[in-house]
């Protein structure tokens, strides 16, 4: 009796759980898992969004988990294509390598994807030496200044667009930035806010600019010409930013320097 009762429980909460997940409709499921998996690019370049667990090597952070109940509402298994920058996920949607990604949203990219509205929101920020006379955000655009930034990261792109005399140099990847800035003694390395604050941590004789020089928006996005699922994308993002799914995975993770966008953002 006791192991029927928990058996029935157990079909109680799966069921539940099963009810309180709306299925998508099939066109939606065909386009955004054509091969009947939900292939989710993962971007190891980003720490505020994913990492490998120390432990096991495995992606772990809040865009796994995005992916994983986004698979689970579509009723199709999850395969994380893992990848080291930004720019290398943006390359790979012109393969048609994954079926969803978590990038930065940003005109030059709109080119090959389409993205829904952000998630999360990051703030970008400058590392220089300490001894630097460079005080402000605004002192950094000057003939002379190097710029060290993570090539076809969001940085990259704005900066590109932005800069009037300062030189971009380009790292591989963005956690390769402060690294690259060193070795090859630049002026400022460019990237993620939290990012950079560890490096500071980690390498003496360095700090930050006070405040930030852009914002990031993160969002969801899947190659041009899958309308249908970008539209229940954008409806996904919402529902995980107003149900706290997000903020809690932020909090699981022990994310700082992360906000959850506004709703409808």
């Amino acid at each position: 009796m006791l192991h029927r009762a928990i058996t029935l429980c157990l079909c109680a909460v799966l069921l539940g759980a099963c009810a309180s997940r709306p299925a998508a409709p099939p066109a939606v499921v065909a386009e955004l898992a054509p091969g009947g998996t939900l292939r989710a690019a993962i971007n190891f370049g980003n720490p505020i969004l994913a990492t490998k667990d120390p432990a096991t090597g495995q992606p772990r952070g809040v865009s796994v988990d995005i992916s994983r109940e986004l698979a689970a509402r579509l009723g199709v298994s999850l395969e994380l294509v893992t990848f080291e920058a930004a720019g290398k996920v943006v390359e790979a949607a012109r393969s048609g390598a994954w079926d969803v990604a978590f990038v930065a949203i940003d005109p030059a990219r709109a080119q090959d994807m389409l993205q829904t509205s952000p998630y999360v929101v990051i703030e970008g920020a400058y590392l220089v030496a300490a001894d630097s006379p460079m005080l402000r955000n605004v002192d950094v655009d000057r003939e002379g200044v190097r710029i060290a930034v993570g090539k076809g990261s969001a940085y990259d792109l704005f900066l590109a667009r932005q800069l009037k005399h300062a030189l971009i140099v380009y790292a591989p990847t963005s956690p390769a930035v402060t690294d690259l800035f060193i070795a090859q003694k630049l002026e400022v390395a460019a990237g993620v806010k939290q990012q950079l604050e560890a490096d500071a941590k980690r390498v003496p004789g360095l700090r930050l600019l006070p405040g930030r020089f852009m914002v990031i928006n993160q969002a969801l996005a899947t190659p041009k010409g899958r309308d249908a699922g970008a539209r229940y994308l954008n409806q996904f993002v919402e529902e995980m930013k107003t149900s706290g799914f997000v903020a809690k995975a932020l909090a699981r993770h022990g994310i700082e320097g992360a906000a959850v966008a506004a709703a409808g953002g």
